[in-house]
């Protein structure tokens, strides 16, 4: 299992949390980190809103081979 551990602002975690709001996506552990299952975001991906995520961090932060994000 390979995960991205990514540093980020209370501010930004309260904003992830209202753009992807699908638990099978983003959810909330109990140390209040977030994490991101990777497969499941780019397959929710919409013409609408492609890029949540990116639009919140920063295009360049993520790698798409990690299985999970991690933002803490």
């Amino acid at each position: 299992m390979s995960i991205q551990e990514i540093a980020i602002s209370n501010n930004q975690k309260k904003h992830l949390l209202k753009a992807v709001q699908d638990e099978s996506i983003l959810f909330q552990d109990d140390n209040g980190d977030l994490v991101v299952n990777v497969a499941a975001y780019e397959a929710s991906r919409t013409d609408k809103n492609p890029t949540p995520i990116e639009d919140i961090i920063g295009e360049d932060v993520l790698d798409y081979n990690a299985e999970y994000f991690v933002f803490s």
